[in-house]
């Protein structure tokens, strides 16, 4: 009996997906617009912040294992 390891393949399809919804046109132009963050433009701040999110969840999720 083998005993999967490893994130589920449900987990990594929902994962990709929120990715595409995130960094899809109609969010980016809800933070193209002129506000900052401590001084930074919200886009770039947008953009990193929503990528190293999508990181961290992947690392937590792989960790997590198959079940």
């Amino acid at each position: 009996m083998s005993e999967r390891r490893g994130p589920r393949a449900q987990s990594l399809i929902a994962l990709c997906v929120a990715g595409v919804v995130l960094f899809n046109f109609p969010l980016l132009a809800v933070w193209g617009q002129g506000a900052t963050v401590f001084g930074l433009p919200l886009l770039p701040v947008a953009l990193f912040g929503i990528w190293a999110a999508l990181i961290a969840i992947l690392a937590w999720v792989s960790e997590r294992g198959g079940g």
